[in-house]
């Protein structure tokens, strides 16, 4: 057996922690409630401490027992949920979690294999096949499904169905009562009744209003199409003109090109004069114009003789 060392109270003042040393640098701890055995036990009444064995329960945070765990999980809670409520690892929830898992696997095993209840009493077929077909008729995968169930509080065991429509999860729930020949299941939400109905149809789709033609699709409507005519015939290409032709005339012989004359020397300027500068002069009275001389006749011995007036020959 192993010593276990009194730490103290809890918080609430209704269990001793104590601890068994290990040898390590953490000891394991347990709890031992305070209750009339352990006080009759404390006292030194061994009748009244030797009724019952005292329970001693390993320490979990947050007061979680085993049990408390089990009864989660058989209600529909999941070990991540615990886990995080809990600040509990997911490990340590499984290790309570563990049998009640199974136990919810098993009863939806049998749940699929029940028959469920129509107006006219329990079907032929099973829950599967019934939801199977169903999906098929909807042209969904019948392997995309899962299935879960877990205990209510009344003792019922409610059966989860889920499939998978497009990228939407859906899901539908029976009650599931076991007994002879498999058990029976009742629809108990909508989806459910949908997937065990053997005259469900798609719902009809509501038909739509008609748009209201606009204002310009009125105006195009009411101008008249021109009737078809027959396309006019192509008109008579015109006839080619005659061709003339031409006789080039002869080519006249090429003309020498004329030689070219060297170019002439450019003329030295000549230096320009120094600039007079003229002095006006006073002006004076204005000179009378000077009368033209007349030209003088020959006489005419003078023409005779080739003479000039001037008398040169």
């Amino acid at each position: 057996m192993r010593e276990l060392k009194v730490v103290g109270l809890d918080a609430d003042g209704k269990r001793i922690i104590c601890e068994a040393p290990n040898g390590s640098t953490t000891a394991d701890k347990f709890v031992l409630r305070v209750d009339d055995r352990l006080k009759a036990a404390v006292r030194g009444d061994r009748a009244a401490s030797n009724q019952t064995q005292i329970e001693v329960e390993v320490e979990v945070p947050n007061s979680l027992r085993p049990r408390d765990i089990q009864s989660r999980i058989r209600a529909g809670a999941s070990v991540e949920q615990l886990a995080a409520a809990s600040g509990v690892s997911p490990e340590r929830i499984m290790r309570f979690a563990h049998p009640v898992l199974l136990e919810r696997s098993r009863a939806a095993e049998l749940a699929s294999a029940s028959h469920p209840i129509l107006p006219d009493g329990p079907s032929v077929l099973t829950l599967l096949e019934t939801v199977t077909g169903a999906l098929i008729s909807r042209g969904l995968d019948p392997e995309a499904t899962k299935w879960d169930a877990w205990r209510n509080e009344d003792s019922r065991w409610t059966v989860q169905f889920g499939w998978k429509a497009g990228r939407s999860d859906n899901v539908a729930h029976f009650r599931f009562s076991p007994g002879a020949h498999g058990g029976t299941t009742t629809a108990f939400d909508d989806a459910a009744t949908e997937l065990i109905d053997p005259n469900y149809t798609r719902p009809a789709l509501r038909s739509v209003a008609p748009l209201a033609q606009l204002h310009f699709e009125e105006s195009v409507a009411e101008i008249p199409m021109p009737a078809h005519q027959p396309a006019p015939e192509p008109a008579p290409e015109p006839a080619p003109a005659p061709v003339v032709v031409m006789t080039p005339a002869p080519a006249a012989p090429p003309v020498p090109a004329a030689p070219v004359a060297p170019p002439a020397p450019e003329p030295i300027p000549a230096p320009e004069p120094a600039a007079v500068v003229e002095t006006p002069e006073p002006a004076g009275p204005a000179a009378r114009p000077r009368k033209k001389k007349k030209a003088e006749i020959p006489a005419w011995e003078d023409v005779l003789l080739g003479v000039r007036a001037n008398g040169q020959r």
